[in-house]
C-alpha cells in the first residue's frame, strides 16, 4: 500500500492507471467505509481511499474542530484490506488550482440538509470536483446513507467527468443505527437510543404504506420522536428517491430524518 501525501505523490503513483476505483473519506473508518473499500476491490484494478477532513464543507468550525479523527488506525484498517493507493493532501494541495466555474445549488435542491446547513453541499460537491480531477477515477463509491448528498455528487459528477458514481446499501450495526464516523461521539446509552429510533422508522414506514393524509401523520410522528427519544428534529420528509421531491406515497420513496440528539446530529434514511 503507497501512502500519498501531495499532488506529485499522486500523479506519479496513477500515471497509465486504468479502471481505478475511488473512495473519497474523511477518516475515522467504520464498517460502512469497509463495505465501499470492498466493492472497489472487487470491480477495479486498483483503488485509491483519500482522508482529508474537507473544512469547507463544515457551516460550523466547531463541528470541524470535534470530527473524530484516527489515522493511525485508519492506515491499518486499509493495509489489512488490501487497498492499492491512501491519498491523505494538505489542504493547499487540495486547492491549489481554480475550478472550472463557481459551485452553486439550485433553489430547488435547498432541501433537507441543505436547507439546515448552509453551504454544505457547495463544500462537497467542490472537493469531489477537485478529487475527480485529481484522481481521474473510472468509478467512485459511496454510500446511500447520506442520499442527498449521493443524489447530488452524482448529478455533477457524471454530467462533466467520464467518472460513474456507484451507489452502495446503508451498513448497520445490531441495532439498525446507521454507521457513521459521528457515532463515535455518543455514549452507550444515545447509541441505544438512536437505535431505537432507527428500528422504529422502519416498522413506521412499513405502517404507512397505504395511509391517506401522510402529511398529517408525520407532522404527528415527528412530536412523538422528540418526546419519546428526547431529541430535536430538524426535518422528517417523505420524498421522492429518483428527484428527492416531495412523495404522499412510500412506493419509491424514502423517508428522511435529521436530528440532534445531546448536541450530535445524525442523518439516517429508510
Amino acid at each position: 500500500m503507497k501512502i500519498l501525501i501531495n499532488n506529485n505523490d499522486l500523479n506519479e503513483a496513477l500515471y497509465g492507471a486504468t479502471n481505478l476505483g475511488f473512495v473519497p473519506t474523511m477518516g475515522s473508518l467504520h464498517k460502512g467505509h469497509i463495505s465501499l473499500i470492498k466493492s472497489s476491490l472487487k470491480q477495479c484494478n486498483k483503488t485509491i481511499v483519500s482522508i482529508f477532513v474537507n473544512p469547507r464543507q463544515f457551516n460550523n468550525r466547531k463541528d470541524y474542530l470535534k470530527y473524530p479523527r484516527n489515522f493511525k488506525l485508519d492506515l491499518s484498517i486499509l493495509k489489512r484490506l488490501g487497498v492499492d493507493y491512501v491519498f491523505m493532501p494538505k489542504k493547499k494541495d487540495i486547492y491549489s488550482f481554480k475550478l472550472k466555474s463557481k459551485i452553486k445549488l439550485n433553489k430547488k435542491d435547498k432541501i433537507l440538509c441543505a436547507k439546515y446547513r448552509k453551504g454544505h453541499f457547495e463544500g462537497v460537491i467542490n472537493i469531489m470536483d477537485r478529487l475527480t480531477t485529481l484522481i481521474k477515477p473510472k468509478k467512485i463509491f459511496m454510500g446511500e446513507k447520506d442520499f442527498q448528498q449521493l443524489y447530488l455528487v452524482k448529478r455533477f459528477i457524471e454530467k462533466n467527468y467520464k467518472s460513474k458514481i456507484i451507489s452502495c446499501k446503508t451498513i448497520r450495526d445490531k441495532n439498525n443505527l446507521a454507521l457513521s464516523s459521528r457515532n463515535l461521539l455518543l455514549n452507550k446509552t444515545e447509541l441505544r437510543r438512536a437505535g431505537s429510533l432507527a428500528k422504529d422508522m422502519i416498522s413506521f414506514k412499513k405502517k404507512i404504506s397505504n395511509k391517506k393524509n401522510l402529511k398529517k401523520i408525520l407532522f404527528m410522528k415527528k412530536k412523538e420522536l422528540n418526546k419519546v427519544y428526547d431529541i430535536s428534529i430538524e426535518y422528517l420528509d417523505l420524498r421522492n428517491k429518483y428527484n428527492l421531491n416531495i412523495s404522499n406515497r412510500t412506493n419509491n420513496s424514502k423517508l428522511f430524518i435529521a436530528y440532534y440528539l445531546n448536541k450530535v446530529r445524525l442523518i439516517d434514511n429508510f
